[in-house]
């Protein structure tokens, strides 16, 4: 998801650093690495769910309003 593979265009690379900056705004308890480790939104989900003490379907709600029309 935020992870940067070999052969990725640059513009591929810059949307994926934009969506980290976004996200770490989003939620400011996870860091550079808890992103770049991140390779699915149900990934995210957890990760959301369990610094942030909500329940599953609010990490999921919030995941899934973050995600809209983000491509990756």
């Amino acid at each position: 998801m935020f992870g940067f593979q070999d052969g990725e265009s640059a513009d591929t690379v810059i949307r994926k650093r934009k969506y980290m900056r976004d996200a770490m705004e989003a939620w400011t308890f996870l860091t550079i690495y808890d992103l770049s480790t991140v390779r699915t939104a149900e990934e995210l989900t957890r990760l959301v769910r369990r610094r942030s003490c909500t329940t599953e379907e609010q990490a999921t709600r919030q995941v899934q309003a973050w995600m809209q029309e983000k491509h990756f």
